[in-house]
């Protein structure tokens, strides 16, 4: 039987983290494969990457040759799961702020659904570790994304997600323009007009225990300029 499951993660400077993340994601799911996307992290991440790709077959690494933003990561994930006939493809964050013990109840929800999100926002979710500003922000976004984007779910901003490669299949990905994080947004609201079907489960987020986030101001100002288009585009 063909491995139906991809796991795949986009990383720049994860070496603290990724290793034993990588572990327990085979623990969870050891019939599924592991993909890392590294932007030539000079912590050497992408140096244990090919080493790992070369001690287990159920690991790939596909390097990058420099730091070209998470959205153009993600897409080549997602697209390398559709390439290689991957049921689906589950996409989560390098610093053990996405647990991977939620990772079998959303392979289970894809029974039912084309897009399974890992939500801080339904009930059953929760953050940790958070300072009250940055909640109060993702609250904002999410409502904001909700209200003028249209989509039917509770978090829309996290990376926490099972695609089904029958939907990836359909996406127009020369649509796509984001770079940054809010591609999040965007393949959803891309993924919501082919009618695809949501599903959410629920999820502790940790804040990372080590390195440092990606996410600055830059990132937060383009997501915002990123609702604006797709709400004008939901009108056409």
């Amino acid at each position: 039987m063909p491995i139906q499951t991809l796991v795949a993660l986009a990383t720049y400077n994860e070496i603290e983290t990724l290793p034993s993340l990588v572990d327990e994601i085979h623990k969870q799911l050891p019939d599924a494969h592991v993909l890392v996307v590294d932007d030539n992290s000079p912590d050497g991440t992408g140096q244990w990457c090919e080493q790992s790709s070369l001690q287990h077959d159920w690991f790939f690494h596909l390097p990058r040759p420099g730091k070209l933003g998470l959205g153009t990561a993600l897409e080549g994930a997602l697209q390398f799961g559709v390439q290689h006939e991957y049921a689906h493809v589950i996409t989560l964050d390098a610093d053990w702020s996405h647990p991977p013990s939620a990772l079998p109840a959303m392979v289970e929800a894809a029974r039912q659904a084309d897009v399974v999100i890992g939500s801080r926002y339904c009930p059953g979710g929760g953050i940790e570790g958070w300072p009250l500003r940055r909640r109060i922000a993702s609250r904002i976004m999410n409502r904001a994304t909700r209200l003028f984007v249209g989509l039917p779910l509770t978090d829309c901003t996290g990376n926490y997600r099972l695609y089904g490669a029958s939907q990836l299949k359909r996406l127009k990905w020369d649509s796509l323009q984001c770079e940054g994080y809010a591609y999040l947004e965007e393949i959803l609201f891309a993924l919501h007009r082919q009618d695809a079907k949501f599903a959410e489960v629920p999820i502790i987020f940790t804040d990372r225990q080590a390195g440092e986030s990606k996410i600055n101001f830059a990132e937060i100002l383009g997501a915002a300029k990123v609702l604006g288009r797709l709400a004008l585009r939901r009108l056409t």
